[in-house]
């Protein structure tokens, strides 16, 4: 079947008919077309070991219909060692390209007792890609879901969580592959749940944004968006991006980045995944309570829906929205179907 529309929340297949695997992913433009990218979860099964089955890319021309590419970053089977076998916990890939040399530069986060960083470089978005750096912690912290950011004039920064603390944002060296050591230190929290993950920057009109979730795991919880003058901040904390979402779950997703549609005067993309379409907005509710009760080191009670045994990531969905902006406010609304022939 050929899409005329995108439908959040609802199964999204490529062009031969297959679930479309590009999770915590983010879209390229390049030379007209789009690749989106993301973690592989088709074999990622309750209890299989399996993590990850590699990054997958998708090319596509109205952002509707995609064209598997395949793994661009495959996973290494027979080494477990390495940073890309199947068992290690890959997480949320991020390509931004070189301006200077052309290259492509690719940065994976690995959790572990430690989080660490796996970059790679490719002369093409889609590969083969090379690793350049391996269990890098960036200033020696210890790294968690991120957002890589390249400036109209080439710069770097590098947004990433601080391991269930606050949130940084970190110069990237020339050749984007490492960090200077300059950096900025921003929403401190005590612990999760409150502390800020899955940092999502854009720009607009001169001013910079950064969408941000809590931290529950793969349950939904409500997301925070701030605004700020430069890349470092300081930061102005504005509010939920999802003022019509009742049950504060940001519609029962996580947002991981968001994309400037190229040929639209104000038209950007919050791209999330439904990573557990399954739990019910109840349930979600629920997590940020259970998650600080456990991190405080309080008794939490059993609770089956909170026993992590029955994460079926393969079947995670997309909820793809538009922003619209209420003054300085992002606002991203419910739409059952929307097209991008609608926006300007």
């Amino acid at each position: 079947m050929a899409y005329t529309s995108i439908r959040p929340g609802q199964v999204w297949l490529d062009t031969d008919g297959n679930r479309i695997q590009a999770h915590g992913g983010s879209v390229l433009h390049l030379d007209g077309t789009f690749y989106w990218y993301g973690e592989n979860k088709e074999k990622t099964k309750p209890g299989n070991g399996v993590w990850h089955w590699g990054v997958r890319c998708y090319s596509s021309t109205d952002l509707y219909n995609w064209t598997d590419e395949g793994l661009v970053i495959p996973p290494v089977e027979d080494d477990p060692g390495s940073p890309l076998h199947p068992a290690r916990m890959v997480d949320r890939p991020h390509i931004v390209r070189d301006e200077r040399t052309g290259k492509f530069v690719c940065w994976l986060k690995i959790m572990g007792a430690v989080q660490t960083s796996t970059v790679l470089v490719a002369d093409h978005v889609l590969g083969p890609y090379e690793i350049v750096r391996t269990g890098l912690r960036p200033l020696g912290m210890s790294a968690g879901d991120f957002d890589l950011v390249v400036a109209p004039d080439g710069k770097g920064y590098y947004y990433f969580e601080r391991v269930h603390s606050e949130l940084i944002c970190a110069d990237l060296t020339e050749d984007l592959t490492d960090v200077t050591g300059y950096y900025s230190t921003h929403f401190p929290r005590r612990r999760p749940p409150e502390v800020r993950e899955a940092p999502a920057h854009f720009e607009r009109d001169g001013r910079h944004y950064l969408f941000t979730s809590g931290t529950t795991g793969y349950y939904p919880n409500r997301s925070e968006v701030a605004v700020a003058d430069t890349y470092h901040g300081p930061w102005t904390v504005l509010g939920d991006p999802h003022p019509a979402d009742p049950a504060a779950t940001s519609f029962r997703s996580q947002i991981s980045s968001v994309f400037k549609h190229p040929a639209k005067e104000d038209l950007y993309i919050a791209l999330a995944d439904r990573w557990l379409p399954d739990v019910t907005a109840e349930v979600a509710q629920r997590a940020p309570d259970v998650f600080r009760r456990l991190f405080a080191g309080e008794p939490v009670e059993s609770d089956a829906a909170f026993s992590g045994t029955d994460f079926d990531t393969s079947v995670a969905d997309y909820v793809w929205l538009p922003v619209r902006f209420d003054g300085d406010l992002p606002v991203v609304d419910w739409y059952d179907e929307w097209r991008i022939e609608d926006h300007r």
